[in-house]
């Protein structure tokens, strides 16, 4: 197995608890204008970028539903939230980043959120300084489960995928960093990962907590 030098990681879920934020949000938008977004469709488009979440859900809400509006609603809603520091970072988050530091482990950011969102939240909670580069699901051309963004991050990194960990905690995660030859760790959030998905990842952790142990471990 090739020695860890990087180390990639998802935000929404992940470091922050923002996914229940962003769901209370969305089904608050869809109500007030008539529609339901039911939990089957709403865990599908976790890990989506936004092109990809709006065609899965003007599929299920139909042709007629505003999900352009609503977008922008819930982005603008979502970064309010942000601003105010009302979305709490992950239990373990800042012990994991030290122990990354003193492993000498390189850190860099790939999500399916927009590229300014992921700059507004980290530089928000002082965490931008803490990696070396952020790409976000408007910088590529294929939403996970495509392998793009993380692949990317690779390349920006200058490291080769083979010799990347992924920490995740969306089933799309895994399955692009899987796809893109990288090391998957899921920490679940939401949903508990399928077993599919579990065959697919290296480590499933309950929390942040666990992961230097499992990066560590031989």
């Amino acid at each position: 197995m090739h020695p860890i030098r990087a180390v990639i990681f998802d935000m929404d879920g992940l470091m922050f608890d923002s996914e229940r934020v962003a769901r209370d949000l969305w089904l608050d938008i869809a109500r007030r204008r008539g529609y339901t977004i039911s939990n089957d469709v709403y865990l599908s488009i976790l890990g989506t970028n936004i092109p990809a979440t709006m065609s899965i859900l003007q599929h299920a809400l139909g042709k007629d539903a505003p999900v352009a509006a609503m977008q922008q609603e819930k982005q603008l809603a979502l970064e309010h939230a942000v601003r105010l520091r009302a979305v709490p970072l992950k239990s373990g988050l800042i012990e994991l980043l030290d122990a990354l530091d003193a492993l000498g482990l390189r850190k860099a950011v790939g999500t399916s959120s927009p590229h300014a969102l992921a700059q507004l939240k980290l530089g928000t909670y002082g965490l931008l300084p803490r990696f070396e580069h952020i790409v976000g699901g408007d910088q590529v051309s294929h939403a996970k489960p495509a392998p793009d963004i993380f692949l990317k991050v690779a390349a920006k990194l200058g490291v080769a995928p083979a010799q990347c960990v992924v920490l995740e905690d969306s089933e799309n995660g895994v399955r692009a960093a899987h796809a893109a030859g990288m090391r998957p760790i899921i920490v679940p959030d939401l949903v508990q990962p399928s077993s599919e998905v579990r065959a697919l990842a290296w480590h499933v952790l309950d929390s942040l907590h666990d992961a230097p142990h499992a990066l560590t471990a031989p």
